[in-house]
């Protein structure tokens, strides 16, 4: 009996369920986790003949250089990985994508100039992340979503220089951040973060030693003090005008629009245009595009113009502003009346026409070319920030009414020949 009592026990022990590789010591702890300690062993790699149960596994202050992507392989169960002070500077994608129960990782210490960002994407348990004394100088967009359960995320003592908007959305349990010590440059796109750290729960860990390393005029301030006049969002302003030029094709009608911006720094004017007849055009910068039959000129000074406006032109006419902090835009429902389709559907009558911010009419009949603006203060046109208003909301209405050829552009002045027009727009507001 007592020698197959022996046998027993010597079976366990050397049960893959207890295997512990030479250089180190394993135990069990009191909550039934399995440590496998090999910390302060020279260890080059990660040892081979971990127990496939072993739930906390100690590796730091060795000299490991590279992690593979079989290198945890034998530990899928794996809840703690410790892996601070060695001289890492390369882990293969893949190597903590199976450690599906992960709680706890610390890379801190390291030589590490990129991450595997793309195997966080099925750590939904992670808590803890320290990436800590590496050369990281850059965060993916997104790389960092779905990591509900994350309460600690260091990025201390980096070498980075900005970061994503939005880098740190969707981290609900996130607590504690630490961003100190990285050269940031608080140009306007890291605006955001500022206000992310004054709105958020977290806490920024020695936000005072949190600093801008650029530009010269901010060096040495802390960034979630950047001042809020320098990065102010867009704000956008539509106005139209519609004129006839006689002879020309069509009617002979030109659709200007204008677009009015301020924001700091100056925002870039963007056009977007959908016709109702399905055509889409997007313009960035002065350009001369083609939509349908006819050119849609977009000038230097944030206007745009459509020669012989017709039928096939009726749709939403959408001007974008553009800059660091975030995006605006305001977008005129235009369409020619009595035309068919399109024009059919747009509402009539409208009790608010014509007031700022809201629906407007230009051109009554035989009064062609008055003017008229969308997207005022207080109006619905313009988006809040980066987050764009939804599909349709805060649109305004133009009916560019049908003249008859022959009618005078302007009420009591002279006809305008043909060819007039658009080199009188050209030389007005400077075509590239």
């Amino acid at each position: 009996m007592r020698p197959l009592l022996g046998v027993l026990a010597l079976v366990t022990l050397l049960s893959p369920g207890r295997a512990c590789p030479a250089p180190c010591s394993c135990s069990t702890k009191k909550n039934g986790r399995l440590l496998a300690e090999c910390a302060y062993r020279e260890l080059r790699d990660v040892p081979r003949g971990l127990s496939p149960n072993v739930t906390i596994l100690t590796l730091s202050a060795n000299r490991l250089g590279r992690l593979g992507r079989s290198s945890l392989a034998e530990a899928p169960e794996l809840q703690s990985l410790w892996l601070g002070y060695n001289h890492i500077s390369a882990v293969e994608p893949g190597t903590f994508a199976h450690l599906l129960h992960l709680k706890n990782l610390d890379l801190s210490h390291n030589r590490l100039a990129d991450f595997p960002w793309q195997d966080l994407g099925g750590l939904g348990a992670l808590q803890i992340l320290k990436l800590s004394n590496n050369r990281l100088s850059w965060v993916p967009r997104g790389a960092l979503a779905g990591l509900r359960e994350l309460r600690s995320l260091w990025l201390n003592d980096n070498a980075l220089a900005t970061l994503a908007r939005g880098t740190f959305e969707g981290l609900p349990a996130l607590a504690q951040l630490q961003l100190f010590h990285n050269p940031f440059n608080c140009s306007c796109r890291l605006f955001w973060l500022r206000e992310w750290a004054r709105g958020s729960p977290a806490v920024l860990s020695r936000a005072g030693a949190t600093l801008c390393a650029e530009p010269a005029r901010l060096r040495g301030r802390a960034v979630a003090d950047i001042p809020a006049e320098l990065c102010v969002a867009p704000s956008a302003q539509l106005t139209y005008l519609s004129s006839l030029a006689k002879g020309g094709p069509g009617d002979g009608l030109t659709l200007s629009l204008h677009c009015s911006v301020a924001g700091s720094p100056p925002p870039e004017i963007r056009w977007r245009v959908r016709t109702a007849a399905g055509r889409s055009l997007d313009i960035r910068g002065p350009a001369a595009a083609q939509a349908g039959p006819r050119r849609v000129l977009a000038f230097s000074n944030g206007t745009v113009a459509v020669p012989d406006f017709g039928k096939d032109d009726e749709g939403t006419y959408t001007c974008l502003a553009v800059n660091e902090v975030g995006t605006r835009e305001v977008s005129l429902h235009v369409a020619l009346a009595g035309s068919e389709g399109p024009a059919e559907e747009l509402p009539r009558d409208d009790p608010q026409a014509g007031q700022p911010g809201q629906a407007g009419q230009a051109g009554q009949p035989g009064q062609a070319g008055q003017p008229g603006q969308a997207g005022q203060p207080g109006g619905h046109g313009c988006a809040r920030g980066h987050e764009p208003e939804p599909s349709g909301a805060g649109e305004n209405l133009v009916i560019v009414y049908h003249v008859p050829r022959g009618v005078r552009s302007w009420a009591g002045g002279p006809e305008v020949p043909l060819g007039a027009l658009p080199l009188a727009l050209g030389l007005a507001l400077g075509l590239w």
